[in-house]
């Protein structure tokens, strides 16, 4: 997966086909930060594949909601791809919707869940603590880490390319297992507690200007910068 401009968090809801063996098979549910529904999708079953061990051919696919910040204000059409159960047998179908939201759309078919949900406070900064895995040349290891940001998906994007800057890891490499929003007494790292004191101070690396102060020639360009 590369991480290509803002990633979008999807809730990804899958399980595996009943057998006569087992009819009643649990669901598993993931978070999954792509840039599209299709990677969404392909990171699930990859994800399910390694700790589950079964893999596409025999699941499917019951849930996939995106998380958005923003409402959809413009009428679309919707193509839903659903399985289900009959008297007769399982049925693959192919249905159509118009309607101004994703979560509209689906109201209609009844069939798969797929929502829109917005953010809840997209004005508000937030700390937020993430819990993650990744690869690298000498094993695989876990870390925690924190970033300040206005939506779940804006740290997100922050952790994957602090990960790529600082540690040469890669999108596909890294698996998010945990995140929630953190409370300003709870932060651990320096970086985001800077941000917490209510005196804090930034240099001006540049001076100020002022009109009334310049003189109207000079023989050498005015410094602005202190360094």
């Amino acid at each position: 997966m590369k991480a290509k401009g803002l990633l979008k968090e999807y809730e990804v809801i899958g399980r595996k086909l009943p057998t006569e063996k087992e009819k009643i098979t649990p669901l598993y549910k993931m978070r999954i930060f792509a840039p599209d529904d299709i990677v969404a999708k392909s990171r699930f079953w990859y994800f399910l594949r390694q700790l589950k061990k079964f893999k596409k051919s025999t699941g499917e696919i019951v849930s996939l909601k995106l998380i958005s910040e923003k409402s959809p204000t413009k009428i679309k059409n919707f193509g839903i791809w659903l399985r289900y159960d009959s008297r007769s047998g399982t049925h693959n179908m192919y249905r159509e919707y118009r309607d101004l939201s994703v979560s509209g759309a689906v109201t209609q078919c009844y069939s798969v869940s797929l929502k829109l949900i917005s953010e809840k406070s997209p004005t508000k900064i937030k700390n937020f603590g993430i819990w993650l895995r990744y690869d690298s040349r000498s094993g695989t290891h876990n870390m925690y880490r924190e970033y300040r940001d206005l939506s779940v998906s804006g740290a997100v994007t922050q952790c994957y390319r602090d990960m790529g800057a600082r540690h040469r890891a890669r999108a596909h490499s890294i698996q998010i297992i945990k995140l929630e929003v953190v409370k300003a007494s709870a932060c651990r790292r320096p970086l985001v507690k800077q941000f917490h004191d209510s005196r804090i101070r930034f240099p001006l690396p540049k001076r100020i200007q002022h009109v009334n102060r310049m003189n109207l020639f000079s023989s050498r360009r005015p410094k602005t910068y202190f360094l």
